[in-house]
């Protein structure tokens, strides 16, 4: 059908421009007296007709070649393939054109990769929430069904209950701990970073480890000016210091010490949280900050492995960071780097 309407749209054109060199010949012929100006003149007219037809023709053939090179482009593009005939640097409307789709392209490809890198990060969430999730369910379920077909005495009742409470307090935990995590990667909350002390802030992370520190014999220390300041969000920053706090208690045998020192540098204040625990080997040093990773030496703690992602997670989000040094058998330094 378009090679019928293109074979038309040619005839037409011949056939306008024979009528046009007719009708400019006829004028020639009737109003000119001298016989070889009528000659000339329509020589002249059948000329630049033919001339002029040439043209089309051309400018036809171009305009295909063109429509050719951009069909081309479409097709490599469709195949994700970069286009075999495209030079950027030429300054021709093919090239102009084939530009914009690149760019286009670009864009498109971006956004599967993202689409794709969302669908794997939502796997493996699910995947780890599923796995963090099925063993205190069993237990729960475990329990339960014990304690609904056995006659059990009032104590061996109540260390069940309290087994089972524990259970359902890991689940509560882990829970709040994935709505915190989803709230920092969608961005779903709002940061107050200003200027302000941090030993105040250090003093509310303190709050939630100081019994169980206590009850293991572990020393404390805090080494921080009270005119100290940073500019960080107290309450999430809090949250972020609690969790390296916790995991260092909970790592720490009966008698270690825990130390938390501030130095205020030109561009960042720096907090040190120091434990003499069980340490961590130096090519773990960078997994740790994995969302639910822990450690086979970890295994034997309670704990799902969120605590130092929601660290790095909050503390980068104020545009921080957290390194970490560590040896086996010695202990840790965590580092908490806020801007100044």
């Amino acid at each position: 059908m378009g090679q019928r309407a293109d074979s038309i749209m040619r005839w037409c054109v011949l056939a306008a421009g024979a009528a046009m060199f007719a009708c400019f010949a006829y004028v020639v012929w009737t109003w000119v007296p001298r016989t070889d100006i009528r000659a000339a003149l329509v020589g002249l007219c059948a000329g630049l007709c033919v001339l002029g037809f040439l043209w089309s023709l051309w400018q036809r053939r171009q305009l295909c070649r063109f429509a050719d090179e951009l069909c081309r482009t479409l097709d490599d593009l469709i195949a994700e393939r970069r286009p075999e005939a495209y030079f950027p640097y030429e300054d021709t409307l093919t090239a102009r054109i084939q530009g914009k789709f690149m760019q286009y392209y670009d864009l498109m490809s971006e956004g599967r990769r993202q689409s794709r890198q969302d669908k794997q990060v939502i796997q493996e969430l699910v995947s780890d929430i599923s796995h963090q999730v099925k063993t205190p369910i069993a237990n729960l379920q475990m329990f339960m069904g014990i304690l609904q077909s056995h006659e059990l005495s009032v104590e061996k009742r109540g260390e069940f209950l309290d087994t089972m409470a524990g259970q359902i307090n890991k689940l509560d935990f882990l829970l709040q701990s994935l709505i915190k995590m989803s709230r920092l990667e969608t961005g779903t909350f709002t940061l107050h970073v200003e200027k302000a002390n941090l030993y105040d802030t250090i003093a509310q992370a303190l709050n939630g480890i100081w019994v169980r520190a206590e009850a293991g014999k572990i020393t404390l220390s805090v080494e921080c000016d009270h005119s100290i300041t940073a500019r960080h969000d107290a309450k999430w920053t809090a949250e972020a210091l609690g969790n390296l706090l916790d995991n260092a208690v909970k790592y720490t045998p009966v008698g270690g010490s825990i130390s938390i020192r501030v130095r205020p540098w030109q561009f960042y204040t720096r907090v040190d949280i120091e434990d003499t625990g069980m340490g961590i080997p130096e090519e773990q040093c960078n997994e740790v900050f994995k969302r639910f990773w822990r450690s086979e030496a970890a295994a034997a703690k309670e704990g799902v492995g969120l605590g130092l992602y929601l660290a790095q997670k909050i503390v980068t989000r104020q545009r921080g960071y957290i390194s970490v040094r560590s040896a086996v058998g010695v202990g840790s330094v965590f580092s908490v780097y806020l801007l100044t």
